[in-house]
């Protein structure tokens, strides 16, 4: 599912020199160094008009609400690409925006999978408001990871994985502020990105070399998007800001400030962790540094230009996975969903949406 950049381990201003020296040919390297200082140095004031609401507003996330959203796509079985479950959950994902009384588009495209196989891939794009122009964007993968390949017992590394909390909550958590938003005044866009989790498994010969076989249906949204910004013949809507959910239901999680986040969209990072103090979730909130993480936050913040912040968890003791313990397990079922989590992460998002009026 994702992926960590081990050479972005350092802190401070370091991180955003490892950053640019992983992306970057040496050539750009000295003259984007003192850019990014310029603008770390602009960032430590935050603005006033982007903090979130001094005080609770909106309404209440209902959690048990979120479970079950989760629940009915697991009900499908694992939503692996080219399967029939990964079909049926894409119309029942459709139906439930369209539900909420939400316009609904998909996005189709066909792609190269880690090993060549062909991925029928449908990017679901809900919209809130279409006639706004000025938007938030919210996003989530839907697809589940074909192979349980971090699970500790090696037999099941060729299993699917069920991915209750990878891929299905954060789909639930947007499903069920998609039901609570009427009369909300600004855009919004629920994007669901598909194909994200087909990244080439560890027991695979290229294991080690996979940073673009990860988030293919974000890129392939990314690209698109990007397009339509330079056609003279199509209108596109503009974005504040994205926030990504992924694995948004865990036992135990907690959200750390997320590294590519932090490089890319500061001023959003502090505004999501702001809210969630507001909202009564800080626990859940910490305010210091996770990993640096290939999401599909990645390609929306470095190909769309949208800066996008990653919610994702970070388990620093778990010694399975920073991800936690059921991360590309079989193990990861609704067994290990928590309302708690769920009611963090969305109350903290509504807490975000509603101060934005």
């Amino acid at each position: 599912m994702k992926t960590i950049n081990k050479v972005w381990s350092d802190k401070g201003w370091m991180r955003g020199l490892s950053f640019i020296i992983y992306h970057l040919s040496f050539r750009h390297i000295v003259p984007l160094f003192f850019t990014f200082l310029l603008l770390n140095c602009g960032n430590t004031k935050s603005s006033s008009a982007n903090e979130a609401a001094q005080q609770p507003v909106g309404p209440t996330f209902v959690a048990d609400s979120a479970y079950l959203f989760c629940e009915q796509q697991c009900q499908f079985g694992p939503r692996t690409m080219n399967s029939a479950a990964h079909d049926q959950c894409e119309q029942w994902i459709i139906q439930k925006f369209q539900q909420y009384g939400l316009t609904v588009t998909t996005q189709k495209a066909t792609l190269k999978g880690y090993d060549g196989t062909p991925l029928q891939s449908t990017n679901i794009i809900a919209t809130y408001r279409p006639e706004a122009t000025d938007r938030i964007l919210l996003c989530a993968h839907w697809d589940s990871r074909p192979w349980a390949d971090n699970d500790p017992d090696s037999s099941n590394h060729h299993k699917p994985v069920m991915a209750a909390n990878d891929g299905a909550s954060g789909v639930a958590v947007m499903l069920e502020i998609a039901r609570l938003i009427s009369g909300l005044k600004l855009g919004i866009d629920f994007v669901c990105f598909d194909a994200e989790d087909w990244g080439t498994p560890q027991w695979a010969e290229t294991a080690g070399s996979d940073g673009d076989t990860w988030a293919l249906g974000s890129q392939y949204w990314a690209e698109q998007y990007a397009q339509q910004l330079t056609s003279t013949s199509t209108s596109t809507s503009t974005y504040r800001y994205g926030i990504l959910l992924d694995m948004v239901g865990g036992e135990g999680a907690r959200f750390y400030q997320e590294g590519v986040s932090l490089y890319y969209a500061p001023k959003v990072v502090r505004k999501v962790w702001d809210a969630a103090r507001v909202a009564g979730f800080a626990s859940f909130f910490p305010k210091d540094e996770g990993n640096n993480i290939t999401d599909d936050h990645l390609p929306v913040n470095q190909k769309a230009k949208i800066p996008c912040i990653d919610i994702i968890p970070y388990y620093p003791d778990c010694e399975a996975s920073s991800f936690g313990p059921t991360w590309h397990t079989v193990n990861d079922n609704m067994q290990h969903i928590d309302r708690h989590t769920l009611q963090a992460v969305g109350q903290t998002l509504i807490q975000v949406l509603f101060s934005e009026q």
